[in-house]
């Protein structure tokens, strides 16, 4: 399955960092949405990306967005990876049942059991307005992250 922009996002329900649901659509109605897909925690260009997305948290944590990192590590993990890294925003783990949600989101890179490096805004309806899939090895662009916001 995949996504595509001007879609309804697919909902999800996934553990944080600290072991707490987190559901996509508690969000509708209240505040955009940054759902970012990354391979592993404590791989270096996941740890970059995640890091510009830190440093520039008043672009992406505020009263309109907020942010959900999506990986297929466990919540322990996670939990380590975001005191490590000074993360303020959500980790989510996709672990069971094993990239659910990637797969869901037509990220999902089977051979790895990981997903690909996914980004999705979604705004308040729940809608996907804009997106971007690249393979395991190729960063992001975080001012792609924030054009697209400005533009909601």
């Amino acid at each position: 399955m995949s996504c595509e922009v001007g879609q309804e996002a697919p909902d999800f329900e996934l553990e944080n960092q600290f072991g707490e649901k987190v559901r996509l659509s508690s969000y509708r109605g209240s505040k955009n949405v940054v759902v970012v897909f990354y391979p592993l925690a404590f791989t270096n260009i996941c740890t970059g990306e995640l890091c510009e997305i830190r440093d520039l948290s008043a672009v992406f944590e505020n009263d309109d967005t907020v942010v959900l990192g999506v990986s297929c590590d466990s919540a322990p993990t996670l939990k380590v990876f975001a005191e490590q890294e000074k993360y303020d925003f959500q980790l989510l783990s996709d672990f069971w049942p094993h990239g659910e949600v990637s797969q869901a989101y037509g990220t999902f890179f089977e051979r790895g059991g990981f997903p690909n490096r996914g980004t999705f805004i979604i705004d308040k309806a729940g809608v996907i307005r804009w997106m971007v899939i690249n393979g395991p090895g190729d960063a992001r662009r975080t001012q792609d992250y924030r054009d697209a916001l400005a533009a909601l």
